[in-house]
């Protein structure tokens, strides 16, 4: 479990592709030891079990499942993910519960800089856009935000310049792919609502 606050980044040095699967090394800051090996990650929003740490880089293997329903199906060496470790008894959550199982991946359509802010316009599937409501929260790439408007297409949302530039959104430009993670309480409570009909 997470809360969509970054404090890190990674940087994909190697990918091995697998008949079904893929193995990812990440270099980071992260002080973590081989007592650490079976510890789950965020990686730009998606929960990953670390298999191995040696000089500050950590693997992860990426099944099927996780390719497909993410944008990690386009990784590239030297792409900057964002990092989260999980969370800890007593930790601060700042952001809101994510607990890393990637909904969908979003398309950019526009990136408008208001103010000293900034104004993000996302695109996700037909089937995802009835979970998303006005002011709720959203996972985007492991980032805790708000939706500010729920748009035909997708969803808008207002980014300030502290969290655009500690993470990886600072990248991201017209038509760049993003992970999705809807907000689990919106999810849970149409899917109760539904089952009541």
């Amino acid at each position: 479990m997470f809360n969509g606050i970054i404090y890190n980044q990674g940087i994909v040095t190697k990918i091995l592709k697998r008949p079904k699967g893929l193995n990812i090394f990440v270099k980071s800051n992260f002080k973590l030891n081989n007592k650490d090996i079976g510890l789950s990650v965020a990686c730009d929003g998606v929960c990953l079990t670390l298999i191995s740490y040696k000089k500050k880089i950590m693997e992860f293997y990426l099944s099927n499942e996780t390719i497909i329903r993410s944008k990690f199906k386009y990784l590239k060496n030297n792409d900057v993910l964002n990092l989260e470790l999980p969370l800890k008894y007593g930790t601060k959550i700042s952001g809101h519960i994510c607990q890393g199982h990637v909904d969908t991946v979003g398309k950019v359509l526009s990136i408008k800089i208001i103010d000293k802010s900034y104004l993000f316009d996302f695109e996700i599937t037909r089937n995802e856009r009835k979970h998303l409501i006005e002011k709720a929260s959203i996972c985007v790439n492991g980032i805790s935000l708000t939706i500010s408007k729920v748009s035909k297409k997708g969803f808008q949302i207002w980014v300030i310049p502290h969290t655009f530039n500690e993470t990886n959104l600072s990248s991201l430009k017209k038509n760049s792919l993003v992970n999705i993670e809807i907000d689990i309480l919106s999810k849970y409570v149409r899917n109760y609502f539904n089952e009541k009909k």
